[in-house]
């Protein structure tokens, strides 16, 4: 006979998996760092497709999880969204470093190092936000982080439009404002992935407060 505690000890293991699933985000963020660290070099994705891979298996894994689990930590439509969230974050990366590997040469002057330090600050907050839950539904320790992220996404929003406004000069050749707008897009986008997985967690933090 199971006590309740083994029971709902069953369903711990989904923050583990979310855990998980959010320094795999994190590794991603910070492998682009690392690689605008040596910009002279070939830019590889053997990192990213690491943690993309590894995303990809905790994901089926949560999945597999909520099918074969009577009791789970928190509902199931919340781990399902938190996963998904998640792992669009490492997707959206995996996609930048893909183009950037291919236009490296023509964009080595290019400053993209402080906009993905960005994102790894975002994808920093996210992981501190995902290992709270464990902790305890505490709205105002999640509201700091979540106040922390929105500043980082609103700085991001700021180089945006800064960026928007050198191409928009008409001193690039066209291709290169080609290749610009869609590369710094997709940060940007990386980044909103990080706010919504955000705003994932503090909705779920309300909803059990």
């Amino acid at each position: 006979m199971f006590s309740l505690q083994t029971i709902f000890g069953k369903g711990d293991k989904f923050y583990g998996l979310l855990e998980a699933s959010a320094e795999a985000a994190r590794d991603s963020a910070s492998a682009l760092v690392h690689m605008f660290e040596a910009p002279q070099q070939t830019p590889t994705l053997a990192e990213f497709m690491h943690a993309r891979k590894r995303e990809k298996d905790l994901t089926a894994e949560i999945n597999r999880e909520l099918v074969n689990t009577f009791v789970t930590a928190l509902e199931r439509e919340d781990i399902e969204a938190l996963a998904a969230a998640l792992n669009k974050i490492t997707k959206s990366i995996a996609k930048f470093a893909e183009r950037y590997s291919l236009a490296a040469e023509r964009l080595a002057d290019v400053d993209f190092a402080s906009r993905a330090a960005l994102l790894e600050s975002a994808a920093g907050v996210i992981r501190d936000m995902v290992f709270q839950l464990r902790k305890g539904m505490n709205v105002s320790a999640m509201r700091l982080l979540n106040d922390r992220l929105q500043a980082i996404e609103n700085e991001a929003d700021r180089l945006m439009i800064e960026l928007y406004r050198d191409l928009y000069g008409g001193r690039h050749e066209p291709l290169r404002v080609l290749l610009l707008k869609d590369l710094f897009e997709l940060l940007e986008k990386a980044i909103d992935r990080c706010r919504d997985a955000g705003n994932v967690v503090f909705q779920i933090v309300l909803k059990n407060s």
